[in-house]
């Protein structure tokens, strides 16, 4: 993986979190809470497990185990 691609995961994992509360918001007025939840939780977990993986990936990086290739740019 290289860094433009790195920062463009990040970029759609912080989405997918910030998505994930609109879901909820939006959902909450027209269903309900329950469903809101139900809706709003498999976006909030990919999303939260996308940052996590990339955390782990950055800290691998900073301890020089799994480096992340400055790329062709």
């Amino acid at each position: 993986m290289d860094r433009a691609g790195f920062v463009k995961l990040s970029v759609i994992a912080f989405g997918l979190v910030i998505f994930s509360f609109f879901v909820r918001g939006f959902s909450q007025l027209l269903f309900g809470r329950g469903i809101a939840e139900i809706l709003q939780a498999p976006i909030a977990v990919i999303g939260f497990s996308l940052l996590v993986y990339l955390f782990v990936r950055a800290t691998l990086d900073a301890v020089g185990l799994w480096t992340v290739e400055k790329g062709d740019a």
